[in-house]
């Protein structure tokens, strides 16, 4: 065997190695809490010793922000640019605040353990307060784009109270459906801005 195919072989080790680290990282998070997740539990379950998550992670910090780059691809959280794209050829503000309430609504669906975990445990985990604030930016944004508003007007800031994480998940714990529920966050929008 050559120098170069081993050195090939350990090298897809290791990262197979540090995959099923952050794998294991990740299903901890969701099930403890990104605060009380410690080095000996993700060695528990990834199956190495704690040495071996040190030396892939050698901070706490690395490996949450490794278990964020796969959870920014996985859960797609809105992005400013992208912002006006998604209102492209919709007229009238009814018709746009359907269209943010929808965009909210799948992306709070499948965003939604790793959001609430990212929420509760913001204040102890430096990586996490960066993460909110980028899903906030995103949110902010497609509510700026479907008002045709400022960012920081005072109809955006209103919208995306109204339609913030939080609430969408007190509608979706009660077992209202879908379509009812995008219509009560869209008439509480409407509402809101008539206020």
């Amino acid at each position: 065997m050559n120098r170069i195919y081993r050195q090939a072989k350990r090298a897809e080790a290791q990262e197979q190695t540090r995959e099923r680290i952050v794998r294991a990282t990740m299903a901890l998070h969701l099930e403890k809490g990104v605060a009380t997740t410690s080095y000996s539990d993700v060695a528990e379950r990834a199956g190495v010793g704690a040495a071996t998550v040190y030396r892939h992670f050698p901070a706490m910090g690395d490996l949450v922000d490794a278990c964020g780059a796969h959870i920014r691809q996985a859960i797609e959280p809105p992005r400013a640019e992208y912002a006006p794209d998604v209102f492209a050829g919709i007229e009238g503000r009814s018709a746009r605040i359907a269209r943010l309430v929808q965009e909210l609504d799948a992306f709070y669906a499948r965003a939604a353990a790793p959001l609430w975990s990212a929420l509760r445990d913001q204040d102890r985990v430096p990586e996490l307060a960066v993460f909110v604030e980028e899903v906030r930016a995103g949110v902010v944004a497609l509510a700026a784009a479907a008002l045709q508003q400022p960012v920081n007007s005072r109809p955006v800031i209103i919208a995306t109270a109204v339609a913030s994480f939080v609430g969408w998940q007190v509608l979706s714990e009660t077992g209202i459906g879908k379509d009812e529920r995008l219509r009560i966050m869209g008439a509480m929008i409407e509402a809101a801005l008539r206020a």
